[in-house]
């Protein structure tokens, strides 16, 4: 049996809204700052495949855009493989040099080592990490390495 963990975590970081937008839509740069993601490859403009890796069990999925409005939104499923999930990830302008990043995620958990986890608060604490290395990716850095600014 499998139970969906929901997670709702947020970060400020200190660069221009459009700047943490154009960065995020970067999915191919998540592992330099995602724990367990060991790749991501971009087969489409809304597709990706994802190979993961979390106390040693490896996953790979794919995962389809199903919404996304340039500096406000970036909202996913997965479509495919052994991950089951879905999440959105919003900006939120605070003024010119400030943006809010404020991430939701559903998670399936698959058998009993992730239900644990989910017990434990660890999937939470993972996405919080993650977003506090994302803050120090983009705020060094000052500005995106690219940026997709279409519309799905």
């Amino acid at each position: 049996m499998s139970k969906v963990a929901k997670v709702e975590e947020s970060v400020e970081v200190a660069v221009p809204v459009g700047v943490a937008y154009n960065q995020w839509t970067q999915f191919e740069e998540f592992p330099l700052f995602m724990q367990g993601v060991e790749r991501i490859e971009q087969r489409t403009p809304t597709l990706t495949h994802w190979v993961t890796k979390v106390d040693g069990v490896s996953r790979e999925f794919d995962a389809k855009v199903v919404e996304q409005i340039p500096d406000e939104r970036v909202a996913w499923t997965t479509v495919e493989g052994e991950v089951h999930q879905a999440g959105v990830v919003t900006f939120h302008r605070l003024d010119d040099r400030n943006t809010k990043v404020m991430l939701q995620l559903e998670h399936e958990a698959q058998g009993a080592v992730e239900h644990a986890a989910d017990k434990l608060g660890l999937v939470k604490r993972q996405i919080t990490q993650d977003l506090k290395r994302f803050k120090t990716y983009i705020e060094s850095r000052g500005v995106e390495t690219g940026g997709w600014r279409g519309r799905v």
